[in-house]
């Protein structure tokens, strides 16, 4: 009975170690996502009841928001399609001088905050002379310079694997190129096309601070109208109607993709070895020369537009507008400097907490068998709920203590959009682990905690921090569930006083917009471009 006490001990520990990582993710998702979004439920069914929720749904001003939502979502995924593919066929098939630099700027916009996209558009809009910035056309093209990175990664990446030797016999055999893509080539990306294509649809269709900031009332979707509903006219019942018409049409959505991620996750293009072909000829460095000038022209002109514009300062430039970011205004409860540092404070402690729950929730879904995919399922909701249905669960919830008023409430709601992009990093690392270091570990007599410090920590701390500085820039830009969780001028971030801003008339007032937007969109570009170095076959977009 004595020899068998080590044995239980271990087998002890590891029960705790187990039922830990399952605890603490469930207990955090429990509170911070499924809480908010049964109390947007309750509120729209129990407390409106069935018949006003019908009556709300099907108001003539109802349908014409959810015909403009779908539309701009639909041709913002074709345009976006339309410029990402081509760029993703370059980086997936040619070798050339500043690839990787092409890489890392493509991958750029998609973390920039949406009030930073949304004001290089409106700068870009204005410096052209396009009368009436406030269109539909700018709205497009910021969707389409947000989400072309999510085309690029997902499509170059998937493409680049693909085996080229069907194309080559077809080359032999006399095929030319252009039959050899449509016949042999397209069919083999139809799948991962279409799932990015879906994702792409998604986060237009959930676009909050793009739709606020540049189409104005004119140009409502179901994001924008909650938003409105619950905060400019105290209407919560019918911002609550309207977020369960989003939540089951971002459900069913979020489903479909997942179904197409799984089959292209199971394709080809993870399995051949990379093959990229020198720029020769004139045809392709023509092609090569044409697609790295519509890159410069989608990525490069709206923030070039956006610096510009921020230097400006009457007639002449000057950096008048970024030294006036230390100065009070009446508009903001703090000045815009201070704004700038409660977000970098924000982002750091939701990047720790989402380093924490992460590795809990990535040790549980390894570990946890059938409770582990309990946990994996809820920590990609967040993924599947938009940020202003959550920011209004927050604020319908949250009573108990009158919890809506921490300031805890703000980086712990950055912390709910930022986990899935550490379990993104760390869950792949963490089963890559060969499981007879840890058998051989346990069996020389090593507890749980050594065998996660010395066999699983070196191989998994990279993917970790690569996941938690993901966390921290969509932090520094997160704007829609901080939009009804920010109480006063201690929880009053970067993105808030740039909407505030702008929304106001003025040269001086958007000057100071727009060069707190460079100032945000450097710090977010810069943890996205370091963390794009060292990613070393982390991927998370």
């Amino acid at each position: 009975m004595d020899r068998d006490r080590p044995a239980l001990i271990m087998s002890g520990r590891k029960y705790l170690v187990s039922n830990f990582s399952i605890v603490v993710p469930i207990v955090f998702l429990g509170v911070m996502v499924l809480w908010p979004l049964g109390a947007v439920l309750q509120r729209s069914l129990s407390g409106v009841g069935v018949q006003r929720v019908v009556e709300i749904a099907t108001r003539s001003s109802t349908r014409g928001i959810l015909w403009f939502t779908f539309w701009q979502a639909a041709l913002s995924t074709l345009l976006t399609l339309l410029i990402g593919l081509p760029i993703a066929h370059i980086l997936a098939r040619y070798r050339f001088v500043g690839r990787s630099m092409i890489r890392s700027i493509a991958v750029v916009p998609f973390v920039l905050p949406t009030v930073v996209v949304a004001a290089a558009f409106g700068s870009l809009f204005e410096r052209t002379g396009v009368a009436g910035q406030r269109t539909v056309w700018a709205i497009l093209g910021a969707h389409v310079f947000f989400n072309v990175a999510v085309v690029v990664r997902i499509v170059g990446g998937y493409w680049q694997g693909l085996d080229r030797s069907l194309e080559d016999a077809a080359s032999v055999l006399g095929a030319r190129p252009t039959q050899a893509f449509l016949r042999i080539t397209l069919p083999r990306l139809v799948g991962v096309i279409l799932g990015s294509g879906l994702l792409v649809f998604l986060f237009s269709f959930t676009s909050f601070g793009v739709i606020l900031i540049l189409g104005g009332p004119r140009r409502a979707t179901l994001e924008t109208e909650i938003y409105r509903y619950a905060i400019s006219r105290l209407e919560f019942d019918v911002a609550a109607v309207l977020a369960l018409i989003q939540l089951v049409i971002v459900v069913v959505l979020a489903m479909v993709s997942a179904r197409f991620q799984r089959s292209y996750a199971r394709g080809e293009g993870s399995r051949a070895k990379p093959r990229l072909l020198a720029v020769t000829g004139l045809r392709r460095r023509l092609h090569l020369g044409l697609v790295l000038g519509l890159t410069l022209v989608v990525i490069g002109l709206p923030l070039g537009s956006l610096i510009d514009r921020s230097l400006q300062v009457g007639d002449g430039y000057g950096l008048d507008n970024y030294s006036n970011l230390t100065e009070p205004v009446g508009l903001l409860p703090t000045s815009a400097i201070r704004a700038l540092g409660i977000s970098l404070e924000f982002a750091f402690v939701a990047a720790c907490i989402a380093g924490l729950v992460g590795l809990a929730a990535a040790v549980g879904i390894v570990r946890g068998g059938r409770l582990g995919r309990v946990v994996e399922a809820a920590s990609l909701v967040p993924l599947g709920v938009s940020a202003v249905t959550l920011g209004l669960g927050y604020l319908l919830a949250f009573t108990v203590m009158d919890f809506r008023r921490s300031i805890w409430l703000v980086p712990l709601a950055h912390e709910v959009m930022g986990l899935p992009f550490v379990l993104a990093a760390v869950v792949p690392a963490l089963r890559s682990v060969d499981s007879r270091l840890r058998d051989a570990a346990s069996a020389l007599g090593a507890s749980p905690t050594r065998i996660v410090a010395t066999v699983e920590w070196p191989l998994i701390r990279k993917p970790l921090m690569t996941g938690a500085g993901f966390a921290a820039a969509i932090s520094m830009g997160e704007f829609g569930a901080t939009s009804f969780v920010s109480r006063g001028k201690d929880s009053f971030t970067a993105p808030l006083a740039i909407f505030r801003l702008l929304s106001q008339p003025g040269d001086l007032l958007r000057g100071q917009a727009i060069a707190l937007s460079v100032v945000v969109g450097v710090i977010v570009a810069g943890i996205a471009a370091t963390l794009e170095r060292q990613r070393d076959g982390v991927t998370l977009l």
